[in-house]
């Protein structure tokens, strides 16, 4: 792979190809970046809408890249619909981060908060039931399709690699982003990527990026993380 560190005529495009992989509720294509060998890594951002700044930054690190990677897969929008929308959940108003086919799914409604100093102000549905949306279907489908050993899911705002242990991939993420680890978020999340992961007996780890600006997480951030996507690619 040959790396061009954010020339100013690919600043602006980017040049990996996609392939579809679903549909979502309101019909945009669900697409995602192939790798060109067995997949080692699954890096997915946005499956929640209202954090746009996970494809933000994926995309601006994927902007050094003309050619694939050869073990790292990428879906760069797990819920476009809620990014279009501005809304955390799907077009039915689904927490899909709650909708995985989990033995623990529960039906209950999601809490979650406006911003991250607020009560659980909104109440969001998990789905009617497990993996009932169209989105975590067509993610599942693609998580088994691919195999990875690792699925790495960008999240924000809390600032933290989340993972129930620290391994390798946790550990270079601390170095890159300059987080700290914690073994579990805090609370229950029944229906989750992570918790299905764990029954799959796949890691997954969770990337809470900080609260900062879109310029500022590029500034902080867009060199060192595509130089560990490069990095990750060839261990």
């Amino acid at each position: 792979m040959t790396a061009v560190k954010f020339e100013p005529e690919h600043r602006g495009v980017l040049r990996l190809k996609t392939e579809p992989y679903g549909i979502s509720v309101l019909g945009a294509t669900l697409r995602y970046i192939p790798c060109t060998g067995p997949c080692r890594l699954l890096v997915m951002a946005a499956i929640h809408g209202e954090e746009p700044e996970t494809t933000f930054l994926l995309s601006r690190a994927l902007r050094a890249y003309a050619s694939p990677f050869k073990s790292i897969a990428f879906v760069l929008c797990a819920n476009p619909d809620g990014v279009a929308l501005g809304t955390r959940g799907n077009a039915n108003g689904v927490d899909l981060n709650r909708n995985f086919p989990t033995s623990n799914w529960a039906a209950d409604p999601v809490a979650s908060r406006s911003v991250l100093e607020a009560p659980r102000d909104t109440l969001l549905s998990p789905g009617d039931f497990k993996g009932g949306e169209p989105e975590i279907q067509a993610l599942v489908a693609l998580v088994q399709k691919l195999k990875p050993s690792a699925i790495l899911s960008m999240h924000s705002p809390i600032g933290c690699v989340d993972a129930p242990r620290q391994t390798p991939l946790v550990l270079d993420l601390q170095k890159v982003f300059r987080l700290p680890w914690v073994e579990n978020i805090g609370y229950p999340t029944p229906g989750s990527l992570g918790t299905w992961c764990m029954e799959q007996g796949l890691e997954c780890v969770t990337l809470e990026l900080p609260r900062l600006a879109l310029e500022l997480l590029f500034e902080r951030y867009g060199e060192p993380f595509a130089e560990f996507l490069e990095n990750a690619d060839i261990k």
